[in-house]
């Protein structure tokens, strides 16, 4: 072999079967591209001491927020890969950003490997409570009647809740406007107020403040009822929108080039965390619902999300800050 095939192959062989046989021998650091305090924070920090247990190694939860998720996810596809570095990705860099940022410096297809869908961010479209909606129908019938004159805010642009409203005027032919905020945090107080007239967000945030008597929760964008919210009805069922489906997702992923024993240990790892009934419960109780996966399925998943959300992201006319 040449000496620069040769240097090109060293992490590889240096993560052979004897490497992988030793693994994890030190901790090993999850890259989390948003804030603290934020759901995909809540579910690695979450997931963290399970993964200490399982794995017999200090996890340790980096934050690394910017630019969508991507810089957190750049990060991940230069690491080497030996399992010692990992990201707890969302549904934009690995599904939306792929379209909305036309100079990616990654693929999250051929630049990660796929280790484990973690689960979903249940979303739901909530109004202020001193807005005159009751279902998205009425919302709908609001923009017909003043093209652009409604807003609806955003926990930044390309984010899922960002997504689900383009998707609302796409099929619903109606027009909005987007005021879009750095982060669910900073967009809950705005929404709360009033300075925005609807919002798709987290139902870990809307729900305690519908409870409450704050905001009013309409709809779900997922296909079917959310077993978390079983009376909130679908979009497609409050506004005749059949197809309607905006899941948020979080998932695993480890550089590419990841050998193959240490993938199957950080995927039964995985497992055995999302499955514990305690971290389900707990979780629920946050509205935040675990799934694991294969990493053959998340792999296909992730590259069917792309190219569902590509034409969505098009039509927005969407433009990444």
């Amino acid at each position: 072999m040449h000496r620069r095939t040769l240097l090109a192959a060293a992490p590889a062989l240096l993560a052979g079967p004897a490497f992988a046989q030793d693994f994890p021998s030190r901790p090993i650091r999850i890259l989390v591209g948003f804030a603290p305090g934020g759901s995909t924070d809540v579910f690695a920090r979450a997931l963290a001491p399970r993964l200490q247990a399982q794995l017999g190694q200090s996890i340790v939860i980096e934050n690394r927020p910017g630019a969508g998720g991507n810089i957190a996810t750049e990060a991940v596809t230069r690491a080497a890969a030996d399992g010692y570095t990992l990201l707890l990705g969302t549904i934009g860099p690995l599904a939306i950003n792929p379209t909305l940022y036309g100079n990616l410096p990654f693929d999250p297809r051929t630049d990660l490997t796929p280790v484990s869908l973690v689960g979903e961010v249940p979303n739901v479209l909530a109004v202020p409570v001193d807005k005159p909606f009751r279902t998205v129908a009425d919302i709908i019938a609001a923009a017909r009647r003043d093209p652009g004159g409604l807003t609806f805010g955003s926990s930044g642009i390309g984010s899922g809740g960002h997504l689900a409203a383009e998707q609302l005027n796409l099929m619903a032919g109606i027009r909005t406007t987007h005021v879009p905020f750095r982060g669910g945090g900073a967009l809950l107080p705005e929404l709360l107020a009033g300075r925005v007239d609807f919002a798709f967000t987290t139902a870990l945030n809307a729900v305690p403040n519908a409870e409450a008597g704050r905001l009013r929760v309409l709809a779900v964008p997922n296909a079917r009822r959310v077993a978390l919210l079983p009376d909130v009805p679908t979009v497609a069922e409050s506004a005749n929108l059949p197809g309607f489906d905006g899941v948020d997702w979080a998932a695993m992923m480890a550089p590419r080039g990841l050998p193959a024993p240490i993938l199957a240990r950080l995927n039964a790892a995985m497992r055995a965390v999302l499955s514990e009934p305690e971290l389900v419960q707990a979780m629920a109780a946050r509205r935040l619902v675990l799934q694991a996966s294969s990493p053959e399925e998340l792999g296909a998943y992730i590259r069917a999300e792309i190219e569902r959300w590509a034409p969505v992201v098009r039509a927005s006319g969407a433009r990444p800050d």
